[in-house]
């Protein structure tokens, strides 16, 4: 969708989630914009106003099914949503002595069923309306599990997949969708990682180029190319060659 003039953010306090918000801020432009941080979530929201774009906010967990639902409704009840960008989403790995399984399970119930608890609230008045737009935030980290991050691995690749088989069943009725793939990007979950990241982004040019991707109604959108690239020929080659390597590399803490 090239101008979208109600636009839904998840995650919109900090990271990408902030940065696509600043970007699509705009006279005429509705933000309904969530996240867990008030306070940075406001100040994201003040940015956007300054533009002349309407704001709304809320403080809400992405894995709270329920409380997902009575927002999303009220906010296309208000203003019909174009577009959906469920970028919310949580990060962490075994570098610290290894993977719980309430760590495992949070980051499941975030990555994963947040996105469902973003995206079907509103299908339906998508459908009856025949348009609208839905973004699914994965990660190249979800083309190849990585022992440094087994639970973020598995809910973006579940999202990758889910999101490329959604595209193909709403095409039909008139609903767009995209699945993002960025690498390394500059943000508070990525400050807290303790070694080298290659190609690591700055945020605005990567909310930059999913704003360009989601304009052309791009299946995918992957970046940097670089890193497709890497992560392309990582999938692709037995695990037998490559376990030994991948053993070896950073742990996410």
């Amino acid at each position: 969708m090239k101008q979208p003039c109600s636009i839904v953010i998840t995650g919109a306090s900090s990271g990408i989630g902030a940065a696509l918000a600043r970007l699509y801020a705009a006279p005429g432009v509705s933000l309904a914009l969530t996240g867990r941080d008030s306070a940075r979530l406001e100040a994201v929201a003040t940015d956007c106003r300054a533009t002349g774009a309407g704001v709304v906010t809320a403080v809400v967990d992405a894995a709270d099914r329920v409380a997902m639902a009575d927002w999303l409704r009220s906010v296309d009840a208000r203003t019909p949503v174009d577009l959906l960008i469920a970028n919310a989403g949580v990060s962490a790995g075994t570098g610290d002595g290894g993977e719980t399984e309430e760590q495992a399970r949070r980051i499941l119930a975030v990555n994963l069923d947040g996105v469902l608890n973003s995206v079907h609230p509103l299908l339906p008045a998508m459908r009856a309306r025949g348009r609208g737009q839905i973004a699914l935030m994965a990660s190249l980290a979800g083309f190849r599990g990585l022992p440094g991050a087994p639970a973020y691995c598995a809910s973006k690749a579940a999202v990758r997949v889910y999101g490329e088989a959604l595209r193909g069943d709403l095409a039909g009725e008139g609903i767009e969708l995209s699945v993002i793939c960025p690498g390394f990007v500059k943000s508070r979950m990525t400050a807290v990682n303790r070694f080298p990241m290659p190609f690591l982004m700055e945020t605005d040019a990567a909310a930059r180029v999913i704003r360009r991707g989601l304009a052309r109604n791009a299946a995918r959108i992957g970046f940097p190319l670089p890193m497709v690239a890497a992560v392309w020929l990582l999938a692709l080659l037995p695990p037998a060659w490559t376990d030994r390597l991948l053993r070896q590399a950073p742990r996410k803490p």
